[in-house]
């Protein structure tokens, strides 16, 4: 079974920084494109960034220049860096992965991370 375990989230005042870490197990499994995405009150989940085989990544407009997302020498890990936080950017905070199975991309996810941003 495959399980992604987030950490890093809490509550920081606006301008602070945030690590978020996310690593990714199971038997077998080797993840091809990881990212995070966030889901606010009352909000639809979105896409924060993403890191995709040969080291592409993809960052939301909001959170361009902020955040930073690597992966870690260990495979399927994936740390989300995030600097001059905003009260906008408080969400719960979920960690994504895909793979592929018996020939099919499946998505996996965290449980995900609260962060909360103070004005």
């Amino acid at each position: 079974q495959v399980q992604l375990v987030e950490s890093g989230g809490g509550l920081v005042q606006s301008g602070g920084s945030l690590r978020l870490s996310c690593a990714a197990s199971g038997s077998g499994f080797s993840a091809r494109a990881m990212g995070w995405y966030r889901q606010a009150p009352g909000k639809e989940r979105e896409l924060v960034a993403q890191i995709i085989p040969g080291g592409e990544t993809n960052y939301a407009e909001f959170v361009k220049d902020r955040f930073t997302i690597s992966r870690g020498n260990a495979r399927n890990t994936v740390y989300l860096q995030m600097n001059s936080l905003k009260p906008e950017d408080t969400a719960v905070y979920y960690c994504h992965a895909d793979a592929f199975v018996s020939a099919s991309l499946r998505d996996y996810w965290g449980q995900g991370t609260q962060v909360t941003v103070s004005p």
